[in-house]
């Protein structure tokens, strides 16, 4: 498996297509509510599998100085492959290169266990987004 940067039109659509997939389809999140306003200012992640299908994605921007990851996302017959953790793992490698000393990102409540094993700490109550139940959650990059 690897987990690139998308730099051009066509690993930008395979991010989309894997958000649309796993969000909009999967997860009933509507289509406006996925594609935002930060789109053309984020940094996206694309990860393959080792037969080089893109199975997952994730983006990355900057919130009032902390790294925001979000739409982490794994297609779900690449799921439990450990696809999530390598592009959380290059995310957070990304934002530490970048300079930066904290990420955080809004979980699904569900998700939570698998953030915690990656060092990150609920610093929220429960909200919704998109219909769907969140914690933030953050981590300190040292």
């Amino acid at each position: 498996m690897k987990v690139i940067i998308a730099e051009n039109e066509e690993q930008l659509n395979q991010v989309m297509n894997i958000r649309k997939t796993v969000f909009v389809e999967e997860q009933n999140v509507p289509p406006e509510l996925e594609i935002d306003e930060y789109e053309n200012t984020s940094t996206h992640f694309l990860c393959y599998s080792d037969d080089q299908k893109p199975i997952g994605a994730g983006r990355f921007r900057e919130v009032d100085g902390v790294g925001k990851i979000e739409r982490i996302c794994v297609l779900p017959e690449a799921r439990k492959m450990g696809a999530g953790k390598v592009i959380m793992e290059t995310i957070i490698e990304y934002a530490k290169k970048q300079g930066y000393k904290k990420v955080k990102l809004n979980a699904q409540t569900h998700a939570i266990p698998f953030y915690e094993k990656l060092g990150f700490t609920v610093v929220s109550e429960e909200f919704m987004d998109a219909g769907i139940p969140h914690r933030t959650m953050e981590k300190q990059l040292t």
